[in-house]
């Protein structure tokens, strides 16, 4: 199986070179990233559960997908390549902003990404991919801001981090 790699980069997004994920993982280098979150008309946002074998945050909730771009690959495309490998559908995506964070994980692995936060809009129902995730739902954001702070241990660490500037950007 080839290994994936990660794009390194400096805190503008500029390209510094490439790296195999786990070793960047490993070492805490700052990568590109990006997390799509999908609405459907009645405002609620698709949650995964991200699956039991994952390297990381297994069986927690987090947004929609999330993954790294590929070289030469635009965050846009890298989101709707992501979104049809996951969730078995594909949308138009709107790249809404990024930023830095850096979360430390139990197994000594760390995430330290640049991520690029894109939405989209869709009704139906995923055909989800059993390697990547376990369960979806739809979910209301005010039981999802409720729920995080009464049950922050059912969700992934860059879910946390982004959930207040996304829910800010979205309210406005």
């Amino acid at each position: 199986m080839k290994k994936e790699h990660v794009i390194l980069v400096d805190a503008e997004d500029h390209e510094l070179g490439t790296m195999e994920k786990i070793e960047a993982h490993e070492k805490a280098v700052l990568h590109r990233a990006f997390s799509v979150f999908i609405f459907n008309d009645s405002g609620e946002l698709m949650l995964q559960q991200r699956a039991a074998h994952k390297y990381h945050s297994p069986l927690l909730w987090t947004n929609t997908c999330c993954s790294h771009q590929r070289l030469g690959e635009s965050n846009i495309e890298a989101g709707k390549r992501r979104l049809r490998e996951e969730m078995g559908f594909e949308v138009d995506l709107d790249e809404k902003f990024h930023f830095i964070y850096k979360a430390e994980f139990d197994n000594g692995l760390t995430e330290h990404e640049l991520d690029h936060v894109m939405l989209g809009y869709y009704n139906g129902e995923p055909t989800i991919n059993p390697q990547e995730v376990a369960s979806w739902k739809w979910i209301d954001m005010e039981v999802l801001e409720k729920d995080i702070i009464d049950n922050p241990q059912k969700y992934t660490a860059w879910f946390k981090i982004i959930f207040d500037r996304f829910v800010e950007f979205i309210t406005k």
